[in-house]
């Protein structure tokens, strides 16, 4: 797993709670679209699940 999948990764279990990508992005610094793209890919490996439409969780 890349570096920023990793700080994604990390501030979803941070949070506690399903968050949007917006609120990924402020906690770890970059850009809301590349945010986006790192949970897409993460979700396809299966580290991340969507409770509900727009909101991502560790699975």
């Amino acid at each position: 797993m890349e570096e920023k999948e990793q700080m994604v990764l990390k501030a979803m279990e941070k949070a506690g709670k399903p968050v949007r990508p917006g609120e990924v992005a402020k906690m770890v610094g970059l850009a809301s679209d590349e945010v986006s793209k790192i949970i897409k890919s993460l979700k396809k490996k299966g580290k991340v699940t969507s409770p509900k439409r727009c909101f991502y969780a560790p699975a």
